[in-house]
């Protein structure tokens, strides 16, 4: 009895494996190859993908934070140009105002000079028109009247205009030369005798220069 024990226990050491473990070994590189057949892989390229879709992002959101600050810089760009092209205009404005302003007053300057000067003008041809009435009044009222009124009718029919110089034989009245027959018999008129145009019956007033 006591040999089957020993004999026994002899058979069944636990240092030496037993066809259980054997069994559970392989059983375990089954499943390990199973895993690193079927569940690794889809486990990787499931890492892989996440990986590259989350690089993607971080390289989306630089590619945006970039053209953000892109576009911030040229917004900030573009503004301060149009301030400066708006304080630009403004400054322009302001001096075309002020040279409008001067001009305006160099204007309003000129124009009460120029007034000051017609009323001037006006005031002295009043004047003189006065006096060339007085003195024509005065020579009036030595013309005999026959000779004043045909003065004022041939005036009339002549555009008011009723007597012109006689100067180097020509008619200041209607600008033409008077033959040499017309200023002979012209000549031959006595001094104090009312000479007449042939050609426009104006009175011609002789003088040093007629040429008679």
């Amino acid at each position: 009895m006591t040999t089957r024990v020993l004999a026994a226990e002899e058979t069944t050491n636990f240092l030496l494996p037993n066809a259980t473990f054997f069994v559970e070994f392989v059983l375990f590189l089954i499943v390990l190859f199973v895993l690193y057949r079927f569940v690794v892989p889809p486990l990787s390229r499931a890492l892989d993908e996440r990986q590259e879709m989350v690089r993607k992002q971080i390289a989306d959101r630089e590619k945006a934070a970039r053209t953000l600050q892109q576009a911030k810089d040229r917004y900030e760009s573009e503004l301060a140009e149009a301030r400066a092209q708006a304080a630009s205009i403004r400054d322009q404005a302001r001096a075309d105002a002020a040279g409008s302003e001067r001009q305006l007053v160099e204007l309003d300057a000129e124009l009460s000079d120029a007034t000051a000067r017609r009323d001037e003008s006006i005031a002295e041809l009043d004047r003189q028109s006065a006096l060339a009435r007085a003195e024509r009044a005065r020579a009036v009222a030595l013309v005999p009247a026959d000779l004043l009124a045909l003065y004022d009718k041939i005036r009339a029919q002549q555009g008011g205009v009723g007597a012109a110089v006689l100067r180097q034989r020509r008619c200041e009245g209607c600008r033409l030369e008077l033959n040499a027959a017309d200023l002979r018999e012209l000549a031959g008129e006595p001094t104090d005798a009312v000479l007449r145009c042939p050609e426009c019956n104006r009175l011609l007033v002789r003088t040093a220069e007629s040429g008679l």
